[in-house]
């Protein structure tokens, strides 16, 4: 039997952007490797065939029994998603041992072929992570970053620290679903589904804030301007145009933002300007809320890569969303498929122009298109991982490093 892909992730049902991507890339993994099983070690909290819930980071050795387990898998290639957070362990003082038993991880299985895709790699890296991305480069076979600018910029941080750079690193981007687009005739269709047309007020033309609520996603930037906003493209155009804010809270620590988020919507929507929908971001569902909207303002504050961001893409949306924000700005300057903004009245000059111009919002969305079709449909990026297999397993083979061009 063909030995088989092994994951290292957090998974679902925990509500984790990272359990949530690993899920998707699973998805299309089996795809491009139908001879092969594609199984993932998660945390505790993980379920699913082919899921072995064994990361148990209360434990300070967690690493041990993850290393045993692979040994046993005997894996063709073991693809590691990382973010900081996933991986640390603190002892009884609270002192967290920053990653220490993922370096760990990776010394044990210094002969299986391995690929590391961390999900926050920051221009301006902090002694902490550049730190981590050293010893984890060099431990690593193959590297994976989601933006050239990543690869540039982490040649910039390490040689203003006299250090070598990585030569291991291969840009694949996050990838976006291929099989999400919907007709105009189904997103009708889609707003009966969703209950949309029990909402008497609601317009037929819908700006979307949709996903995750937390603190870094300022919603309150856009409806303290929204009553404003809509006034004047009903004065332009005589349409009615509504807000349409969707999500939850999953992070305790977000609670209150999400409380002052929420009560904001639902005083425009006493005004009939909005509506508030209470869902839970993931599946099918995360999919429809986006498409029933004309287009997505995604107002972050703080966001490197975004699973938001790859949703709209999937679905062709032209969007909105704040500069200068690493992976978010990255890829709207490379689709052409959203606006850029950087004050208040930026954003609610590209609001209004996008709602009032029909025209933009289809040439950003064949932008989009093709995009999606040519650079990030997980079709591409499941075909970019089996490269960056091939690599790993031949420098395992042969005991060479990996060397990859630089990116400048």
């Amino acid at each position: 039997m063909a030995q088989p892909i092994v994951m290292i992730s957090s998974y679902p049902p925990r509500l984790c952007g990272i359990a949530t991507f690993c899920e998707e890339a699973r998805e299309f993994i089996r795809k491009a490797h139908p001879e092969r099983d594609v199984l993932v070690i998660s945390h505790t909290d993980g379920e699913g065939e082919g899921v072995f819930p064994i990361i148990d980071t209360s434990v300070r050795n967690w690493w041990k029994p993850v290393a045993d387990k692979i040994r046993e898998l005997d894996p063709y290639a073991v693809h590691i998603e990382h973010e900081y957070g996933l991986y640390n362990y603190y002892d009884e003082r609270g002192k967290c041992d920053e990653n220490e038993g993922l370096l760990n991880l990776l010394e044990a299985l210094s002969d299986v072929p391995t690929i590391m895709e961390p999900h926050t790699v920051h221009g301006r890296l902090n002694d902490f992570e550049a730190d981590f991305i050293f010893k984890m480069s060099r431990r690593t076979n193959v590297v994976l970053f989601k933006c050239h600018y990543q690869k540039w910029r982490l040649d910039w941080n390490f040689r203003g620290r006299n250090w070598p750079t990585p030569v291991n690193v291969m840009v694949v981007p996050h990838g976006a679903r291929p099989d999400r687009r919907y007709s105009l005739a189904e997103v009708v269709q889609l707003r009966e589904d969703l209950g949309l047309d029990k909402v008497e007020h609601l317009a037929p033309h819908l700006v979307g804030l949709i996903g995750w609520i937390q603190s870094n996603k300022r919603w309150d930037i856009l409806t303290s301007m929204w009553e404003e906003i809509a006034r004047e493209i009903s004065e332009r155009t005589g349409e009615d145009w509504d807000l349409l804010a969707a999500g939850t809270w999953r992070d305790p620590n977000h609670k209150p933002d999400y409380d002052k988020y929420r009560s904001e919507v639902e005083l425009l929507e006493k005004k009939r300007l909005a509506h508030y929908y209470e869902f839970v971001p993931r599946g099918d569902v995360y999919y429809k809320m986006m498409a029933v909207c004309d287009f997505i303002v995604l107002p972050s504050t703080d966001e490197t890569q975004s699973g938001t961001l790859a949703r709209i893409i999937a679905l062709n949306k032209p969007y909105i969303t704040t500069a200068p924000m690493e992976g978010l700005t990255a890829q709207t300057l490379e689709s052409g498929g959203g606006l850029l903004f950087t004050t208040r009245d930026m954003l609610k000059k590209h609001v209004i122009e996008l709602a009032c111009n029909e025209d933009l919002r289809l040439h950003m969305g064949e932008n989009l298109k093709r995009y999606l079709d040519e650079v990030v449909s997980w079709e591409i990026v499941a075909e970019q991982y089996s490269q960056a297999y091939d690599l790993a397993r031949t420098s395992t083979r042969t005991n060479t490093p990996v060397e990859l061009p630089m990116e400048f």
